[in-house]
């Protein structure tokens, strides 16, 4: 599960559907990457930081309620 994706969404005003467009993936995947904890790659990783304001390493490399 990728919480810190969701939340960084959710504080960007934008559905998991306005996501996928921006990033030119589908709502299924970025579902995936929160619901599942999927990994993209790294371009996609890049894209859906720059969309939600949020570093890579925020989103996707630090552990849920650790520092």
């Amino acid at each position: 599960m990728n919480l810190a994706l969701k939340i960084a969404r959710i504080r960007a005003d934008m559905t998991q559907a306005e996501l996928a467009g921006k990033v030119g993936v589908t709502t299924k995947y970025i579902s995936c990457i929160e619901t599942k904890g999927n990994k993209p790659s790294p371009k996609v990783m890049e894209k859906i930081s720059n969309a939600v304001d949020a570093s890579v390493q925020d989103l996707f490399f630090r552990k849920e309620g650790g520092d």
